[in-house]
């Protein structure tokens, strides 16, 4: 990266890295070859996770286990990733193989929150997890105000769950029927099965729990109307 594109998005993390090596390697695709940000993305998404449960643990202390996972889940999901690394412009920093860039890899969502999640880890390498949470969450500040539990939508599989054991039936059983295209790019097709109620549907995903959401949208809405 050049000094100029270093310094802006320092600026904008409001952290400046001491190792130089830690940032390119967490914006460095494994497009590129063989070093790439792919361990500083499974560092980052434990930290992640770590540092979010900590912070709606302290903020909603009379809430339940089972809002707080969703709250969090919410919060470290793809789409919010990919919100924040476009907020800070991420995919411009982002180095990428001929085909990929070709492809408009910086643009792709699984892309961007991949390169937030390797960037958290690389903060802490360079760091500490005192500055590494600091720095998550002053990016987080206003996801934290606007999702609480008094706005927390369940996902359909918990709503397609709870609506079933209300009615006293068994729950779904999601089967992965197909995946389609590159390791990096691949696509599921999932079904929603109950038999009980006569339906079977299916749905397709850039991810299996993204394929099982939406299959079990499907199904809510059969079933709300039967």
């Amino acid at each position: 990266m050049k000094t100029d594109q270093v310094t802006r998005l320092e600026t904008c993390l409001d952290y400046h890295f001491k190792n130089k090596s830690f940032l390119e390697e967490a914006l460095t695709h494994r497009s590129i070859g063989q070093v790439n940000n792919e361990r500083l993305e499974y560092l980052g998404d434990a930290l992640l996770g770590f540092i979010i449960a900590e912070a709606l643990y302290k903020l909603y202390p009379d809430t339940s286990e089972g809002e707080l996972t969703r709250l969090r889940s919410v919060l470290v999901k793809g789409d919010t990733l990919a919100k924040l690394a476009r907020q800070l412009d991420l995919g411009n920093y982002i180095k990428l193989g001929t085909s990929e860039l070709k492809s408009g890899g910086w643009r792709r969502k699984s892309i961007l929150a991949n390169a937030m999640e390797a960037l958290i880890g690389a903060i802490y390498l360079d760091s500490s997890l005192e500055s590494c949470r600091k720095t998550v969450l002053t990016l987080y500040q206003d996801l934290l105000r606007q999702h609480t539990p008094d706005n927390l939508v369940k996902d359909p599989k918990t709503r397609l769950q709870e609506l079933l054991q209300s009615r006293q039936l068994p729950l779904p059983k999601y089967t992965i029927i197909k995946e389609e295209g590159e390791a990096h790019q691949k696509v599921f097709t999932v079904r929603c099965n109950i038999p009980e109620v006569d339906i079977s549907v299916q749905s397709d995903g850039f991810s299996k729990r993204n394929a099982e959401q939406s299959a079990a949208q499907i199904a809510l809405e059969q079933l709300n109307f039967s």
